[in-house]
C-alpha cells in the first residue's frame, strides 16, 4: 500500500523517533493548558499548514512545548506532509558546518523544503552572530511559504539575548509573529510533579 509506505517514509525523516499523540497530553496539569485547549486542539487539524501560519510556543521547561509540537508533528507525518524536528543547537550546528565545507546552500534548502518545521529549545544557548544570521536566513526563506514551529523559554522582549542584538530578534520576532498562533504554557514543570 503506497500511502502508508510514505507515512512511514514521513516518519522516519521526521526525526522525532517517538509517535506522540495528543491523547498523551494532559490539559488538566495547569490552567494555561485549559484556556488553549481549543486552540491546541484545532491545530491538530493541521489546516494552520494550509494558511501558512507559524505557531510560537512560549514557557518555562517542562510546560509541554516540545510534546505538544511534537504531538503536532507526529500527526502531520501521519497525513504524509513533509516534517522536520529539530532543536535550534543542531540545525545551527548543521549550518554552521554546511557553510565550512560550501554546502551551505543544499542545506538551507533542505530546512526550507520541509512544508513543516519544528525548532524546538530557542533560547537555551545565545546562537551568537553567524547563528542568528542563519536562522534569520532559514525563517525568512520560510515566511508565508511553509510553516514553522518554534518552541522557547523566553519572551519575546528577551529574543535579542539569543540572536545577538536587537535588530535580527526584532527581525526574526516579525515575521514568526505576523501570521502565527501563540501558545502561552505557564506553571510548575510537569516533569517534576
Amino acid at each position: 500500500c503506497r500511502a502508508k509506505t510514505r507515512i512511514a517514509l514521513r516518519f522516519k525523516q521526521s526525526r522525532l523517533g517517538e509517535k506522540t499523540t495528543i491523547d498523551q497530553f494532559d490539559f488538566k496539569h495547569h490552567e494555561s493548558r485549559q484556556k488553549q485547549r481549543s486552540l491546541i486542539l484545532s491545530l491538530m487539524d493541521l489546516k494552520f499548514l494550509q494558511a501558512k501560519k507559524d505557531i510560537i510556543s512560549i514557557g518555562n521547561p517542562g510546560t509541554g512545548k516540545t510534546f505538544l509540537s511534537k504531538c503536532i508533528a507526529y500527526a502531520a507525518t501521519q497525513a504524509g506532509i513533509k516534517t522536520l524536528f529539530t532543536t535550534a543547537m543542531d540545525m545551527i550546528n548543521q549550518l554552521v558546518a554546511a557553510k565550512t565545507d560550501h554546502s551551505l546552500l543544499k542545506k538551507l534548502q533542505f530546512y526550507q523544503s520541509q512544508d513543516l518545521l519544528v525548532c524546538d529549545e530557542i533560547g537555551y544557548l545565545p546562537l551568537g552572530r553567524d547563528g542568528s544570521n542563519l536562522f534569520f536566513q532559514v525563517i525568512s526563506a520560510r515566511h508565508e511559504k511553509k510553516s514553522t514551529i518554534i518552541t522557547t523559554n523566553l519572551p519575546f522582549a528577551k529574543w535579542g539575548d539569543i540572536f545577538d542584538g536587537t535588530t535580527v530578534a526584532t527581525a526574526i520576532a516579525d515575521r514568526l509573529v505576523y501570521n502565527s498562533e501563540i501558545l502561552i504554557l505557564e506553571g510548575q514543570s510537569y516533569r517534576k510533579r
